[in-house]
This record gives C-alpha cells, sequence and structure tokens, in this order.
C-alpha cells in the first residue's frame, strides 16, 4: 500500500509516514460569525437563532494520528530512538528555515494516493512515547499532528523550484526518439482539489516519474504547456527520458 507523506512545497522534498494514518480527521470550520452591533450581538425575540454574517474564508483543519516504531523500520538496532524517524516530520512545526526571506514553518502537501493531497502548515505536533530501554531509550511513538489548510494559488506551480529549472531542463536529450516517450494521461477530478480544473498537479507526476518534484519543468517545457498549474482531463503529456540522473 502507497505510504501516507509530506511533500515540502519549496523544495519539493519528500518526508515518508513509517506507517499510514491510524486515524484522519477533518474539520471545516466556514467563515460566518455573530452578527453584531455597538450594542451587542444582534438578536431578536422571534428569532430560533442568532442571525450570522458571512465574512468569507474560514478554516479547514487536519488532524493524523501517525504511529513510529523502531521494529518496524528496516536495519533497525535494538537501542535505535524511534525519534530519528520522527524527527523530520517535528521540522514541519519549526520556524528555523536558515533562509530568511521566509517567515513561519514550511508549507507541505499531504500526500496519500490519489485520493489525498491538501497543501497546509503544520501547527502544532504531540508526541506519546513507548517502549523505553534500560537506557531511556524510546522505541516506540504515537504522534499526533494538526494541520491547517491553505489557499492554492494559480502561480504555486509556476513559482515552485524556479532556480532549479534550468538545471531541470539541461537535462532533456536533444533529441528523443518516440519509442523512448511515456505518455501520460491526465485522469479524473483530483479529490481535495479546491478548484475543478486543478486535477493532477505536475510536481505530482514529475515525482511519479522522476523520483523529483522539483522536476517538473521538464514537463512543461517538453510538452509547451502554457499553464502548467492546470492540467485538462484527458490531456496526454508525453514523459522525455533524462540524460543523467539527478
Amino acid at each position: 500500500m502507497e505510504r501516507a507523506a509530506f511533500l515540502i512545497e519549496k523544495t519539493g522534498e519528500r518526508i515518508e509516514c513509517l506507517l499510514n494514518p491510524e486515524t484522519f480527521t477533518i474539520t471545516r470550520q466556514s467563515g460566518v460569525r455573530p452578527h453584531r452591533t455597538l450594542s451587542g450581538v444582534l438578536t431578536g425575540a422571534a428569532q430560533s437563532d442568532n442571525p450570522v454574517l458571512a465574512v468569507g474564508g474560514g478554516t479547514t483543519e487536519l488532524i493524523l494520528e501517525l504511529l513510529f516504531d523502531t521494529s518496524k523500520q528496516p536495519n533497525a538496532g535494538p537501542d535505535d530512538s524511534v525519534q530519528a524517524l520522527t524527527a523530520p516530520l517535528w521540522s514541519l512545526a519549526e520556524n528555523s528555515d536558515v533562509d530568511l526571506s521566509d517567515s513561519g514553518p514550511p508549507l507541505v502537501r499531504f500526500v496519500w494516493g490519489k485520493s489525498w493531497n491538501i497543501l497546509a502548515v503544520v501547527v502544532s505536533v504531540a508526541e506519546r512515547f513507548e517502549q523505553f530501554t534500560s537506557a531511556g531509550v524510546p522505541q516506540r511513538s504515537w504522534m499526533k499532528m494538526r494541520l491547517l489548510r491553505c489557499s492554492v494559488s494559480e502561480a504555486a506551480v509556476e513559482s515552485r523550484s524556479a532556480a532549479n529549472a534550468d538545471e531541470a531542463l539541461a537535462l532533456i536529450p536533444d533529441e528523443v526518439p518516440v519509442e523512448d516517450l511515456q505518455i501520460h494521461e491526465v485522469q479524473g477530478e483530483l479529490a481535495g482539489a479546491e478548484d475543478p480544473g486543478l486535477v493532477e498537479r505536475i510536481d505530482q507526476l514529475a515525482h511519479r516519474y522522476y523520483g523529483d518534484a522539483s522536476l517538473w519543468p521538464v514537463l512543461a517545457s517538453f510538452n509547451d504547456l502554457d499553464d502548467p498549474a492546470r492540467l485538462p482531463v484527458g490531456s496526454s503529456l508525453a514523459v522525455p527520458p533524462l540524460t543523467s540522473a539527478r
């Protein structure tokens, strides 16, 4: 079964869960609030519910519960700490990026098969440790992560890994025989997408075929895509081989 993973939006780095989530909860709060006046909340004796005011927006919260266990990790030693497995997920809630042009924790994309692809920010992480060795090293961890979904900008794909675009395009051979091309047909609407026109993301396809989401400019350039952020259902993309591994 395909593992759930987090893709860091800026770099395309993939952080996989050791096991798929035990539970996955989504909560939606719509963008409404009580209708207030200078004298307080607007209400009336004949009203069964206080009137509300639509202010737009809202919040969508995701809560994941994950299990990490060193006994389920290949080549793990009897004294290995489970914290080595969970540290990458902890880092998603840190504000420690050395690039000071960015503020706050990184934008990440929660991806699980073809059913879930949600852009979010990790707002909290909690971890409960179990199965300690005599030296106090934890070998099992239950991790609870809380994320808030973020809006998907139409320019998100365009701005992704712009610094790597020239390097990626240099990997396309000068001539590609037809028999060396793979053809990918864009399938169905992506569950969870905020825009029905956004079906499969071009960065996802780059990760699927090349193992690196930041190589999306290869697909965009080779297929002369005017808008890489929108891939119409039924369209076909030619996937060229690369001249070298990255």
